[in-house]
C-alpha cells in the first residue's frame, strides 16, 4: 500500500505543476469601476456585453516572429541608398571630394551622430568600383572622385586613347560623358579639326560614336575641279544597258533567267524480303532445305 500511495502522490504533484505552468486566459479590462465593499466577500458583477471591434481583437493572431533571423530595421538600405547618392554627387562635381563634404552633402541627421554608421559608408565608398580613393589626397585626409568607365576628362585624353588602341573600334559618347560630361563640345571641335571621325543620332544630331582621324589623309581639292566633276552628266541607264548587251555583257540589275529545275524520277526502293519464321521443325527429316535457292 505504501508503493501505491507513493505513486499517488507523484501524480498529483506532476498535475498541480502542469497546472501552474499553464497560461492563464486573457480578461478584457472595461472602463467600469469595481465596486469596492468594505466586506471580505463581493458581490458578482454582471459581465459586460462585448463589443464587435472587443470580437475583432480577440480573434486577431499576433504574427509568428522567427527569433533565429535579425529585425528588418532597414538599415542596410538606407546605407546604400546613401552610397548612389553619394557616387551620384561625386559624379556630377567631376571633382575630388572630402568625406566630410559627401556627408554635408547627404543631410545623414540623426545618422550623422552614428561613428558606426558613419564609418561604414566611408569603407563601402573606399571599395566601391566607382569610386576612386586617394588616402593621400585632401592633406592625408583622403579623396574620393567618380571613377567613369573610361578615365578621359579632356580632348588630348581622348585622342591618346584613340590612337594608342590596338584595334579600330570606336567609343561611345555616353561612356565618355560619365569622367567628361561636356564631352560633346570637345568632340565637335576636334572633328572639325579632321581628328575624329564621328556618326550621329538621326533624331537631334548629338555625337553617337567616335573615331581616330589622321588629318594629314584627308586631301582639299580646288573650287574649279569641283566644279568641272559637278558638270559631268551621268548617262542614262537604259543607254547604259544596251552598250553592254552589244558586246555581251550582263548588266548587274537585269534579272537571269532561270530555267525549270529537272527533277529526275526517284525509283522506289526493293522492301527487304522478309523470311517466315519455322514452325515445322519437327518435320525437319522429312522435309527438303531450299535456303541455299535463295537470290
Amino acid at each position: 500500500m505504501s508503493y501505491l500511495q507513493n505513486q499517488l502522490n507523484s501524480f498529483n504533484a506532476s498535475v498541480k505543476e502542469s497546472a501552474n505552468r499553464m497560461p492563464t486566459q486573457r480578461r478584457v479590462a472595461t472602463n467600469q469601476p469595481t465596486p469596492v465593499s468594505g466586506t471580505s466577500s463581493q458581490a458578482p458583477s454582471a459581465a459586460p456585453t462585448p463589443s464587435p471591434s472587443t470580437e475583432l481583437k480577440k480573434k486577431r493572431h499576433d504574427p509568428d516572429i522567427v527569433y533565429s533571423q535579425p529585425a528588418n530595421t532597414g538599415t542596410g538600405k538606407d546605407i546604400m541608398t546613401q552610397v548612389l547618392f553619394a557616387i551620384e554627387h561625386m559624379k556630377n562635381k567631376n571633382v575630388a571630394l572630402k568625406f566630410s563634404d559627401i556627408i554635408s552633402y547627404l543631410s545623414l541627421q540623426s545618422r550623422a551622430h552614428d561613428k558606426g554608421y558613419v564609418q561604414a559608408l566611408r569603407s563601402i565608398l573606399q571599395m566601391h568600383e566607382k569610386v576612386e580613393f586617394d588616402p593621400s589626397g585632401a592633406n592625408g585626409e583622403g579623396s574620393f572622385r567618380f571613377r567613369p568607365t573610361h578615365n578621359i576628362r579632356n580632348p588630348e585624353q581622348l585622342l591618346k586613347h584613340l590612337q594608342n588602341q590596338k584595334t579600330a573600334s570606336g567609343m561611345s559618347v555616353r561612356d565618355l560623358k560619365e569622367g567628361w560630361p561636356n564631352a560633346e563640345e570637345g568632340i565637335n571641335q576636334m572633328e572639325k579639326e579632321g581628328k575624329l571621325l564621328v556618326t550621329r543620332n538621326k533624331k537631334d544630331d548629338h555625337p553617337k560614336m567616335v573615331w581616330a582621324n589622321d588629318p594629314s589623309l584627308i586631301e582639299h581639292f580646288d573650287d574649279e575641279f569641283k566644279h568641272i566633276w559637278e558638270k559631268i552628266k551621268i548617262p542614262d541607264p537604259n543607254i547604259v544597258k544596251e552598250e553592254l548587251e552589244k558586246f555581251g555583257i550582263t548588266p548587274t540589275n537585269k534579272n537571269k533567267v532561270v530555267g525549270p529545275r529537272v527533277v529526275a524520277p526517284s525509283r522506289k526502293a526493293k522492301k527487304p524480303r522478309r523470311s517466315g519464321k519455322t514452325t515445322n521443325t519437327h518435320m525437319t527429316g522429312i522435309l527438303r532445305d531450299y535456303s541455299h535457292l535463295k537470290r
